[in-house]
Parts: C-alpha cells; sequence; structure tokens
C-alpha cells in the first residue's frame, strides 16, 4: 500500500448549495503525520466525517489503510481510531469502563482486553484515575483518554480532530508528545486537524492547507515554507482602519509584494525587510496612518495561508467564526 490515506477530488454539498469541500485531494504515507491545516469552517472536519464513513461525498473517491470509504466502510472501522473535536466519553462510566467498552464493541474479550486497558492508562499517566468517573476529569485527562481509547483495538491509522482544542498549554505539550511518539515509535498514521500554526508546523511531516473547502497548498512545512523569498512585515495600526490610505501609502513602497490589508493589519513581503520598513513607515505617516507596532520576520505558514488563501490565517479563523 502505497498510501495510508488516499482522495481524490472529494466534494460535499449541503442544503442551500453550501460547498463544504471542493475537489479536496491529498495522500498520507503509512507511518506518517499528515496535518490538515485551516480555519474554522474550512472544510476540515467534514474531510473527516468522510474518511472516517460518517458522511458520503457528493463526488470523489477516497481509501483508508487500502479499503474504499464508500465501498467498505465495514473494513475502514475496523482499520482506523477516530477522536473527534467533542468528547465522546460517558461522563458517568470510570477511565477504565470506557476503556473495556471500546474493545468489546471492536471484538475484545478476556486477559487481552484488561490488559490492553491497563496499558492505555499507564501510558497515559491516566493509571491512579482509572477508578474515578470520567466526569471528575480534567480537560487535558478526558483528551488523552479520548485518544487512549480511539487506540484501544490497535488502529492502523488514528484521525484527530482539532485533539488540543481548549487545552492549557501544559496538556497541549504532553499531547504533542504523545502524538510524535505514536507515529514515530509505533508506525501509526495519523490524519491531523488543526487551526494552530504552531501545532502543524511542529507535528506534521506533511500538510495540506485548506481554505473555503479548496486544498490551496501541500507539501512540508519546510517546503511551503521554503517556498516564499524574503522577509515578512506586519505592521499593526492604530485608530480606525483607513483601507484606502494604507493602499495609496504602499503604492509608494515598490520593494512590497504579496501585501494584504485587513482591518487594522497591513502584512506584506519584501527581498530586505529591514530596508523596507523605514520606507513602509514613511509613507503611512504621508498618508496619516499611526503605527502601534512593527514585525519583521523570516517565513511561517501564517505568511504561506496569506500567499495561498489571500488573507491572513487569523483573520480567516475569525471570519468563520462570525
Amino acid at each position: 500500500m502505497d498510501n495510508a490515506i488516499e482522495a481524490r477530488g472529494l466534494v460535499k454539498t449541503y442544503r442551500g448549495d453550501v460547498r463544504a469541500l471542493d475537489g479536496v485531494s491529498l495522500a498520507a504515507a503509512p507511518g506518517t503525520v499528515f496535518g490538515l491545516l485551516g480555519p474554522n469552517g474550512a472544510g476540515k472536519s467534514t474531510t473527516v466525517k468522510i474518511l472516517t464513513t460518517l458522511s458520503r461525498p457528493n463526488a470523489g473517491e477516497a481509501s483508508v489503510a487500502g479499503f474504499d470509504v464508500v465501498r467498505q466502510p465495514a473494513k475502514v472501522r475496523l482499520a482506523i481510531g477516530a477522536v473527534a473535536q467533542k468528547s465522546g466519553l460517558d461522563p458517568q462510566m470510570t477511565g477504565r469502563e470506557n476503556l473495556i467498552l471500546q474493545g468489546r464493541v471492536y471484538g475484545m474479550r478476556g486477559a487481552a482486553l484488561g490488559s490492553r486497558a491497563q496499558e492505555l492508562l499507564d501510558r497515559f499517566g491516566l493509571g491512579d484515575a482509572a477508578g474515578r468517573t470520567v466526569r471528575t476529569y480534567s480537560g487535558g485527562m478526558q483528551r488523552k483518554l479520548d485518544v487512549a481509547v480511539g487506540l484501544m483495538h490497535r488502529p492502523q491509522v488514528l484521525f484527530l480532530d482539532e485533539p488540543t482544542t481548549g487545552l492549557d498549554p501544559e496538556a497541549r505539550v504532553d499531547m504533542w508528545h504523545e502524538i510524535r511518539r505514536l507515529a514515530g515509535e509505533e508506525g501509526l498514521t495519523i490524519l491531523l486537524t488543526t487551526h494552530y500554526l504552531e501545532e502543524a508546523d511542529g507535528l506534521a511531516h506533511r500538510l495540506a492547507i485548506v481554505d473555503r473547502g479548496k486544498v490551496v497548498a501541500t507539501g512540508t512545512p519546510d517546503e511551503l515554507k521554503g517556498e516564499l523569498r524574503g522577509d515578512a512585515i506586519a505592521v499593526d495600526l492604530e485608530g480606525e482602519p483607513l483601507d484606502g490610505e494604507v493602499r495609496r501609502a504602499i503604492a509608494r513602497v515598490p520593494e512590497l509584494y504579496d501585501v494584504a490589508v485587513e482591518a487594522r493589519a497591513l502584512r506584506a513581503r519584501a527581498d530586505n525587510g529591514a530596508r523596507a520598513v523605514p520606507a513602509v513607515l514613511a509613507a503611512l505617516e504621508a498618508e496619516g496612518v499611526k503605527v502601534a507596532s512593527v514585525t519583521v520576520s523570516r517565513p511561517s505558514l501564517d505568511d504561506v495561508y496569506l500567499r495561498y488563501a489571500g488573507r491572513a490565517f487569523n483573520e480567516a479563523d475569525k471570519e468563520a467564526k462570525t
């Protein structure tokens, strides 16, 4: 099997002609972490629902662990583990009971069932809390148990849909460590959806950037950042948005390219950021635009998103929430 996950031209529409996916294609090699990076509403969860057989595409095809998601859904379900954005745990059951129930659903019985549950409780540091009801767990503990439940039947492919949303920084780092270990030491294929740029950059061997139901860029994080030459310039503006004044100002700075003006922010690129900044500030001042701060940095995934989607990532995320 060349790819553990493969999708070609996935289309998904809903009532009212809402096009959630518009030709999504991706491929994840065995034993790697594949990231789907995009703002809320970009189509990441819809893609996961199709790949985990919870939804059928209107067009296109996909396979997971070598099985077609439409024609062989039962085989796909046996081969995968899935952790949704919203926890599927029973809060009235103990941690151990949740694991045992999951194992029984997949046909596990006897000593193997109990030993696998204990193995996962110990691995995720939940052994001391195994007999407590899940409603008494912290958010980080519940998320760890979610992943443990997804691993109970030893799947070939694990889907993690926004696994660290809502976690505190320490719990998030713990989860990142476990994801790296699962792929690196156990050879598990993981598809990770996230809207955290740092998470995608640090975990994904390869990723697809998704915007408005389309894959706008695919590659390793370093490949995607390497496509951008020069420096990123970010200018935060004071006062009310002055789009016209800002655009007139930057028109006088020929060194800039990949320019985006959104509300109180100006984002652009320049071959030499340090040299371009004084000209940018002078041009803005000439138009009466006040500057709160300015930074110059090397290319990031936010810059990659800006280039391919035409807007900054955080602005796209805000837009999706309104």
